[in-house]
């Protein structure tokens, strides 16, 4: 049976969204200490501050920002994972 990238994309980013989920869940719930520290960082990439373009008519606004933690990474990767066993 042929695999669809699309199929992909959906585990993919499932799996960054539970994962995601839980690791905002552990952040607020860990004691503080070293635990707290590995789930509050945060990798940022993105448009920050989004762009504008003002065409006087249309106005329009581009921006993307990602949040990514250790366990939206984790997520990600086992939704590979399972993709390719399924």
């Amino acid at each position: 049976m042929k695999k669809s990238p699309l199929i992909l994309l959906v585990f993919v980013l499932i799996g960054g969204l539970l994962g995601g989920v839980l690791g905002e869940i552990l952040r607020i719930m860990a004691p503080q200490g070293a635990i707290q520290a590995i789930f509050s960082s945060n990798f940022n990439p993105g448009i920050s501050p989004p762009l504008t373009i003002d065409l006087i008519l249309i106005k329009f606004t581009f921006g993307l920002l990602l949040k990514i933690n250790l366990l939206s990474l984790l997520g990600m990767f086992l939704g590979i994972y399972l993709y390719k066993n399924v």
